[in-house]
């Protein structure tokens, strides 16, 4: 599967295009953002893209995303489940050894959203979205709406 035009729509509402990197609202500094919230070591203070270049970035990520969720979720999506997947992960990434994410948590385990819909509890795991809202930070409110939006999307029949 690959996300689709409602997925992008998804994630650009939220995201935003932004060409003129900006520091993260959480910590103020790294990571830099630029584009349609497009991270990397690349993007610094003061660097500047082309609309064209942030649809690059964002496609390029987005195939990335795509076959994260390939790989980690082991039961039927819809789009519509994919699509909220790959928003979530856009956003809060994958996960690894640095980072908590949607398929695996530092510890190596997979999260439990990522355990529950392998296990067939599309409900449970549904709820799960609710959970990335980066409690008492200065971005939780749109995280919250951000995290509903998402929910709304995977509960939503195809």
């Amino acid at each position: 599967m690959i996300v689709s035009k409602n997925g992008i729509a998804l994630i650009q509402q939220f995201e935003s295009l932004r060409l003129q990197a900006y520091p993260d609202p959480k910590s103020g500094g790294a990571p830099w953002t630029i584009g349609w919230g497009h991270t990397g070591p690349e993007v610094k203070p003061g660097m500047s893209c082309t609309p064209e270049q942030a649809g690059a970035w964002l496609s390029a990520e987005l195939a990335r995303v795509a076959l994260s969720i390939t790989g980690a979720v082991h039961v039927v999506l819809t789009q519509n489940q994919f699509d909220a997947l790959a928003s979530l992960i856009y956003n809060v990434g994958p996960g690894g050894s640095q980072k908590d994410g949607i398929i695996r948590l530092r510890s190596g385990q997979p999260s439990t959203l990522l355990r529950l819909l392998n296990n067939g509890d599309y409900a449970g795991a549904a709820a799960q979205f609710l959970r990335w809202d980066s409690p008492g930070s200065t971005v939780q409110a749109g995280l919250q709406r951000r995290r509903a939006a998402e929910k709304a999307l995977f509960e939503r029949a195809a």
